[in-house]
């Protein structure tokens, strides 16, 4: 069984070999407005801590009180920041954005993070730029750092295995590189799998799973700046359970293609990247469990993108950025059923494409040594369709009736044309004033603007227990967002309180329908809704000791209906507690939330009130030869039974308890890197 799987590796690493493509994702260093998940850490470090002990590196996200983490299943954490969710949360790998597969989300973006080579986290909640599209609820920005090569060195690499005995989980990375700081190649591999856990009362949680990737990146640079960098990696799930649905998802492959070429020029640089990202899932209720009716959804889609971008400084004090990206989606997804497997049921994404052009101008000016300002506008044209909403269906094989995807959008809205064109202006304003030698106050005020996703708009699903259909007529959801905070750093302290407030016209509100029969019908519509949040985080530390104190709350308010939005989480606060030495560290970190009573069980998004939670995880880290380190965690040290609120309701049970998260769980690992 280890041949088998290492051969699948390693088939993976050398189908690499055919293309030379990758990105140049650029960051801001000195935005105090990021939540830095990986602060403190080198990428190196946080690469292979990461990688060390967690499968999956969206579980880091959730070192921060502001990100909750929405579980349905094993694989696939689906993030809310501040209380946004889904298609509000960008996901950017390297500068690309990839699309999920799955119509009910078994797929995230995050589940393509990369467990191999794992990336920095970063999580953007305010729009300081625009390069990347305006920020509607959060952008999670993961950068894979290039390899580091040791003085006359040529090679580089590592190798981690690792194990959980929660769910007898199993893990094996490596990588090797070989090069120089300015040229280089470098092949990855990762293989991780586990059984169902069980939670803090025993019970078996179906989380089980199988995921295989491999990687090859490449990047060269000439003497005088011009570069060219590229990446080709396919993942192969297997497998993957989910109490949270009515379905497992047996098959998901993922396949990414990232080229980018760039130069210095003047005062800065441009640089041209391009991507192309190919989903495919499978998900059915037969291949892992029992059922008497079967089904299955085979779902497609494709990203495809570039990017130009020209930067560029004026007399040390100001920075100019102007670019240009396009972006082409293609969604479809089709629901079989009968004793073969041969009757459309449902074209549930019936052959949707959106294109979309996007422009944008941004600049920073240092108006004075302690006052900085930046202002940046955007323009996006997005074009939507369903090209196949006329295509015919059946509910059952042999039904007399069959319906069309425009059918079921004329009976649940009236709407008779499926095609949407938007026109979505986006800007900011922001400022930083340094008030003291200690204190920076912060203010951004933001416009952003984004239209409704390939769900939103165009999901068409029938079936006898009721229809989920989106509405081709929503309009566009507009933030308007303000936040101001103050940044600080005296001595041994560091402190951020921060407020905000997000006014949202024609936010996109999703709401269950419960009919006579029994069945339940879901919806879309634009409402009128406002969310409120403040922040803080206090933290100390004197080189050997360390701790910090972060605390997040929001409040989102339906003012149409006078009542709360669904899947907004409790007040969480995190409590930490490390010490390193010589290489060792050691952190003790209590995770705690608030019960959650404003709910909205209406929308069918939240499936009850949530308790309260206090959850302590222990981790360390620590170097046993000069190439070789041991990695722990024990996680849920009481072995509580809890869940993130904002988690799928898990309908093994009785359809309103939400997923447990994973009693008490040790995980280790060694990693020797050269």
């Amino acid at each position: 069984m280890l041949k088998k799987r290492l051969a699948r590796s390693i088939s993976l690493v050398l189908a690499g070999f055919t293309l030379t493509p990758a990105v140049h994702a650029q960051m801001e260093g000195e935005d105090s407005l990021l939540i830095r998940v990986t602060e403190g850490q080198s990428a190196e470090a946080a690469r292979l801590s990461a990688a060390a002990v967690q499968s999956e590196p969206a579980q880091r996200l959730s070192g921060s009180a502001s990100v909750s983490l929405s579980r349905m299943g094993g694989r696939g954490l689906d993030p809310v920041i501040r209380g946004q969710n889904e298609e509000r949360v960008d996901v950017l790998l390297d500068g690309m954005r990839v699309e999920g597969a799955c119509p009910s989300r078994m797929d995230p973006p995050t589940s393509r993070l990369s467990t191999s080579l794992a990336p920095v986290l970063e999580v953007r909640t305010s729009n300081r730029t625009l390069r990347w599209g305006p920020i509607a609820g959060g952008q999670v920005v993961a950068t894979t750092a290039a390899p580091e090569f040791a003085d006359d060195n040529l090679t580089t690499g590592h190798l981690t295995l690792g194990g959980a005995d929660n769910g007898d989980g199993k893990l094996m990375n490596g990588s090797v590189a070989v090069g120089s700081k300015a040229s280089y190649l470098r092949m990855a591999a990762g293989y991780d799998e586990a059984n169902d856990y069980e939670d803090g009362d025993g019970n078996k949680v179906r989380s089980s799973y199988e995921n295989t990737e491999g990687r090859v990146d490449a990047a060269w640079t000439a003497d005088n700046g011009f570069y060219i960098k590229g990446l080709v990696s396919r993942q192969e799930e297997r497998d993957v359970k989910f109490p949270g649905r009515g379905m497992d998802a047996p098959k998901t492959d993922t396949d990414l293609y990232r080229m980018e070429i760039g130069a210095p020029v003047a005062e800065g640089g441009w640089s041209l990247m391009a991507w192309q990202a190919d989903v495919d899932h499978v998900m059915d209720n037969f291949s892992l469990r029992e059922s008497a009716m079967k089904m299955q959804t085979d779902s497609q889609t494709r990203t495809q993108g570039a990017r130009l971008v020209l930067d560029q400084t004026i007399n040390f004090t100001k920075d100019i950025a102007i670019g240009l990206d396009v972006e082409r989606n293609e969604w479809d997804a089709t629901m079989y059923n009968g004793m073969n497997l041969d009757n459309p049921a449902s074209l549930m994404w019936p052959g949707v494409e959106r294109d979309r052009v996007g422009v944008f101008v941004e600049a920073f000016h240092r108006i004075r040594v302690n006052t900085r300002l930046g202002a940046g506008i955007r323009y996006d044209r997005v074009e939507m369709d369903a090209t196949r909403a006329g295509d015919s269906f059946r509910m059952m094989p042999g039904a007399p009736m069959t319906m069309t995807p425009a059918m079921l959008y004329m009976s649940a809205y009236g709407v008779t044309d499926t095609k949407a064109d938007d026109n979505n202006v986006s800007g900011f304003i922001t400022g930083e004033w340094r008030l003291s030698p200690a204190n920076t106050l912060e203010a951004t005020a933001s416009h952003s603007v984004r239209s409704p996703s390939v769900n939103e708009r165009y999901v068409a699903q029938r079936t006898m227990r009721g229809s989920w259909i989106g509405n081709p007529d929503l309009e566009t959801e507009k933030h308007n967002k303000l936040e101001v905070s103050l940044s600080g750093r005296d001595g041994n302290w560091s402190w951020r309180p921060a407020v905000w407030v997000d006014q949202v016209e024609d936010y996109v509100y999703r709401f269950d329908t419960r009919n006579p029969d029994g069945t339940v019908d879901t919806r879309y519509a634009n409402i009128d809704a406002r969310l409120l949040g403040v922040e803080g985080l206090v933290g100390w530390s004197n080189g050997t000791w360390s701790t910090s104190s972060k605390l997040a709350s929001v409040r989102g308010e339906n003012r149409d209906a006078d009542k709360a939005l669904p899947r907004i989480p409790p007040v969480q606060f995190i409590q930490t507690l490390g010490w390193q030495h010589q290489g060792h560290t050691i952190e003790a970190e209590w995770q705690l939330a608030r019960r959650q009573d404003r709910v909205d069980l209406e929308s069918g998004l939240d499936p009850s009130t949530s308790p309260g939670y206090g959850v302590i995880n222990l981790s360390g880290t620590h170097p046993l030869m000069a190439n070789l380190s041991f990695t722990w965690a024990l996680d849920n040290l009481f072995d509580n039974t809890w869940a993130y609120h904002v988690s799928k309701d898990n309908l093994a049970d009785s359809g309103v308890f939400r997923v447990n998260e994973p009693g008490r769980t040790v995980r280790a690992a060694l990693t020797a890197r050269w």
